[in-house]
């Protein structure tokens, strides 16, 4: 009788459609926001896993780049990032938002569903919350590429100009429905091969980014001082905490499912669920693929379990399915975190071969994977899931021209978006962080000097250490020994 009573008592409370509205919107926004904070939590993840890979006496250094990157992109996307990304003025166009500077008119120019920006869809302030978790984690990922090496004040400049430019015009490209790559792009401009880009939730608008402009700082550094010996062969520079590695891991394994599954932004419908559930199927399996592939090809080379090489493999497999963890059987997911892995580890004997020096393997595994990723949706995106994901009607007649995975009959349409999408990324984000570096390069703001990178970044530039050690404050570290020496047994290290 009780429970009849609370039925009837809740059923009262929503018989107006405008109170079933208001619960709609609140559990919409409280979803995002969720998601969000899941998303921010992958900091820590990025934090912990780059300080873990580096030597001892950078570890300051790495964890205050990590906050730094949250603050200045905070402030940047704010100003500008998220108008260029999502802004729709008076004069929309393709390329860049152009509205929602300093979140300026709000109320007048939210309301498109598609971009996020939903009015009185409920998807309002909070989207721009989520969409800077976003931003950060783009802005972060350069950090391990760098690692060891770069002055603060440079890092500080490239922060701001990938959260505040270079990152919101591939957004705008790809997720704003005014932009020329999107899947989502609005009718009356039509989209590119009939068809548009599809990325989920940014292997390649995300990770791309991030790995590119890694490899654009690594490329203009130059390795860390002993990196090569004299004829050109690695040497071992390995991180001095493997615990820190694997729990950094272990949280960007926790905070990707905030980044996947939300990135369907809405959970009030049985298709909305049914997306976001099978984000999340596909996000852990991918994973799972990834890190027991690159366990495997390290034991063959080195017959030893390598852990660290789990971790790269677990995250280059999450990296790989972002971009189509709603449109992917769980099967595919698992091949898309094998080969992912395997993209990986060519991409690492590249830069080695190379002589460029990358600490963390961010390149390979971010620009690298998430490149794969994308690809990898143009021949295996599955027709009944991209109709379910994005309000198609597959039943209905003319609905078989819904361009879908190649290896699925769908034709070459999709995949012809997501290799122009690869192309174009690429060309804008690592030819703009190429001519930055090259600015600072040539007014002495790139590297630290010699006597800076031998004693350490924590002494040289931030007064201090991360440890206290016994014998005295912050002293600069000795040689590693051999028994520390084997915590990272081959490289790459590991990657964010």
């Amino acid at each position: 009788m009780h429970t009849l009573s609370l039925t009837q008592a809740l059923c009262s409370q929503f018989a107006s459609s405008s109170k079933l509205q208001d619960a709609i919107i609140g559990l919409n926004t409280l979803y995002l926001l969720l998601c969000g904070a899941l998303v921010f939590v992958m900091h820590a993840g990025f934090a912990m896993l780059c300080a873990g890979a580096i030597r001892s006496k950078n570890t300051m250094n790495i964890l205050l780049q990590t906050v730094m990157d949250a603050a200045v992109s905070a402030i940047a996307f704010y100003v500008l990032g998220y108008g260029f990304a999502y802004g729709v003025g008076d004069k929309p166009n393709g390329f860049i938002g152009d509205a929602l500077y300093g979140l300026s008119r709000w109320r007048s120019h939210n309301y498109d569903l598609a971009t996020g920006m939903g009015g009185d869809t409920g998807l309002g302030w909070q989207s721009w919350f989520f969409q800077w978790a976003f931003a950060a984690t783009a802005t972060t990922i350069p950090a391990g590429a760098v690692a060891e090496r770069l002055n603060f004040n440079a890092y500080l400049v490239y922060s701001a100009f990938i959260s505040a430019f270079v990152y919101p015009v591939v957004v705008h490209w790809v997720w704003s429905t005014e932009g020329w790559l999107g899947y989502v792009r609005r009718a009356p401009y039509g989209r590119l091969f009939g068809s548009g880009m599809i990325d989920f939730a940014g292997s390649g608008v995300v990770h791309m980014t991030g790995g590119l402009a890694g490899l654009a700082g690594c490329v203009l550094l130059g390795p860390r001082m002993g990196r090569f010996d004299s004829s050109g062969r690695p040497v071992e520079m390995p991180g001095h905490s493997a615990s820190l590695v694997v729990l950094g891991t272990v949280l960007l394994w926790f905070g990707w499912y905030g980044f996947n599954p939300g990135s369907q932004l809405l959970i009030n419908s049985l298709a909305n669920a049914a997306v976001v559930g099978r984000a999340a199927v596909t996000t852990t399996l991918s994973g799972a693929a990834g890190c027991l592939t690159c366990l495997g090809v390290a034991f063959t080379r080195h017959k030893a379990w390598d852990l660290v090489a789990g971790c790269n493999g677990a995250l280059v497999g999450f990296v790989t399915v972002t971009a189509g963890a709603h449109v992917l059987e769980p099967w595919a997911a698992l091949i898309a975190g094998s080969t992912g892995a395997l993209v990986f580890e060519m991409g690492c004997a590249l830069l080695l071969k190379l002589k460029v020096d990358d600490p963390l393997a961010a390149a390979p595994m971010h620009a690298a994977g998430g490149a794969w990723g994308v690809v990898f949706v143009g021949l295996l995106a599955k027709k009944q899931y991209i109709c379910e994901s994005y309000g198609k009607d597959c039943t209905e007649p003319g609905s078989g021209v819904v361009p879908h995975g190649l290896f699925y009959g769908g034709g070459g349409r999709l995949l012809a978006s997501q290799v122009i999408g690869v192309i174009s990324i690429f060309a804008w984000v690592y030819g703009l962080l190429t001519l930055l570096f090259a600015v600072l390069n040539a007014i002495n703001l790139l590297r630290i000097s010699a006597q800076e990178e031998q004693a350490g970044l924590d002494l040289s530039k931030h007064g201090g250490s991360a440890y206290y050690y016994d014998h005295g404050l912050g002293k600069p570290e000795k040689a590693p020994t051999a028994a520390e020496s084997v915590l990272t047994p081959s490289p790459p290290s590991t990657s964010i």
